[in-house]
C-alpha cells in the first residue's frame, strides 16, 4: 500500500510540475492574449487571432514543385523547432506556409515542436534558453542526433522550401 502511494505521489508531482500546453498569458508588450511555452499545431492554428490568417495563407501557399522533389530526396529524420509569436506578423505569414511545405513533405509531427514566445521573445522555464532566438518566427532544424544544422529566422532568403533544402544540403 505505501508503495502505490509513493508511486501516485510522484505520478501527481510530475503532473504539477509538468508545463501547460497552449498556455495563454497577457503580453504587456503587446497588451493582447497571446500563447506562450510549448504548443500543439492544433493550439496554434485554432488561437483566434493567429487562425484568422492562418487559413487563408496555409490554403493559398503552393511549394515550388522541383524543390519539393529535391527536398524528398534529403528528408531523413530531421526535427524541427519553430519559434514564433502569435502577435507577430513574420510568424502570422510564415508559420503556415512553413506547416504547407512540412506536409506536402509528409514531416511526421512528432519531429516538430512549437514555442510560442512572448513579446520580448522569451518563453517561460528557460525553454528556449540557449537557443539565441533575436527574431520570430525561427525555424531551427536539427538532424536526428539533435544537431543544429540551420535555421530560418524571421523570413526566407528565397523561399522557406528553398532555404530548407539549403539547410539540408549543407548536411554532411
Amino acid at each position: 500500500m505505501k508503495y502505490l502511494l509513493s508511486i501516485t505521489l510522484i505520478i501527481l508531482a510530475m503532473n504539477v510540475s509538468a508545463q501547460e500546453v497552449n498556455k495563454k498569458i497577457h503580453d504587456a508588450a503587446h497588451n493582447k492574449e497571446i500563447l506562450i511555452n510549448t504548443c500543439t499545431r492544433e493550439g496554434v492554428v485554432t488561437f483566434p487571432e493567429f487562425k484568422e490568417m492562418y487559413d487563408p495563407l496555409y490554403a493559398a501557399y503552393i511549394p515550388d514543385a522541383a524543390t519539393m522533389i529535391e527536398l524528398k530526396k534529403l528528408i531523413k529524420k530531421e526535427q524541427v523547432k519553430i519559434v514564433f509569436g502569435t502577435w507577430c506578423g513574420d510568424s502570422k505569414v510564415n508559420v503556415p506556409n512553413f506547416f504547407k511545405v512540412l506536409d506536402a513533405l509528409h514531416f511526421k509531427e512528432k519531429n516538430v515542436s512549437i514555442i510560442a514566445v512572448d513579446g520580448h521573445k522569451k518563453a517561460e522555464n528557460g525553454i528556449i534558453d540557449g537557443l539565441d532566438i533575436q527574431r520570430v518566427p525561427t525555424f531551427i532544424v536539427y538532424d536526428k542526433k539533435g544537431k543544429e544544422l540551420g535555421r530560418i529566422v524571421e523570413h526566407p532568403k528565397t523561399t522557406l522550401e528553398g532555404d530548407f533544402l539549403a539547410i539540408l544540403k549543407k548536411k554532411p
